[in-house]
């Protein structure tokens, strides 16, 4: 009887730590492309917008003041046809006065006040690829999988929506291969109420985002 038992003890054991083993492993795997194509993009004056000295008495005391908008001319240049699209990185993630993907911040005051948001905007009727006669914009919200209805109205760039083009209106199959691209984008500004800021002292605004080309 006890000889019984005792096996059985075992083998009742055995199992036990065979099935923890099993449970208690996965696999990594990694995996991509690396791809010949190269695509550079460039802003004009380096990417800088740059307000000057701003006037607490230009400023909304408990409305958001909009800032003048400014302009840089984006270019983007591959050395050979390449299917790309584009995204923006908040350098300053969580400063913004917005919580939305097509918002960047413009850090903090000296109390960890919010100072404010822009955008940068993308107008396919001032962007020039090729030797296309018109451009379209087409955005994807799931990584490329899926692609909006191309079309020419102006859009921001957004940080989780990649913006494409191509040349057709109406279409969802995504991009073009593109080789050079020509563009006037937008910088939209707005500030805080300053009835919301620290103004004891000199307030910078100090935005900072970066765009990135991703290859499709």
């Amino acid at each position: 009887m006890n000889k019984y038992f005792t096996a059985l003890s075992a083998t009742l054991l055995f199992s036990t730590a065979h099935h923890a083993l099993a449970t208690s492993a996965v696999d990594l795997s990694v995996k991509g492309t690396i791809t010949p194509l190269a695509c550079t993009p460039m802003l004009s004056n380096s990417g800088l917008v740059d307000y000057g000295k701003i006037s607490r008495q230009d400023l909304s005391a408990d409305k958001r003041t909009r800032l003048r908008d400014q302009t840089l001319d984006l270019n983007i240049q591959c050395n050979a046809p390449a299917r790309f699209a584009l995204l923006m990185r908040d350098n300053r993630d969580g400063s913004a006065i917005v919580n939305s993907e097509i918002y960047y911040g413009l850090n903090h005051d000296q109390s960890h006040n919010k100072i404010g948001l822009y955008s940068l905007n993308f107008d396919p009727v001032s962007t020039v690829v090729d030797d296309l006669t018109q451009v379209y914009r087409t955005d994807s919200t799931t990584g490329g999988k899926a692609w909006s209805s191309s079309n020419s109205q102006a859009i921001p760039i957004g940080s989780r929506s990649y913006l494409g083009f191509t040349d057709s209106a109406g279409s969802s199959a995504g991009p073009v291969a593109i080789r050079n691209l020509t563009s006037r984008v937008t910088v939209e500004t707005v500030i805080a109420p300053t009835s919301e800021l620290d103004l004891s002292t000199e307030v910078q605004l100090d935005g900072s985002a970066t765009l990135e080309v991703v290859y499709l």
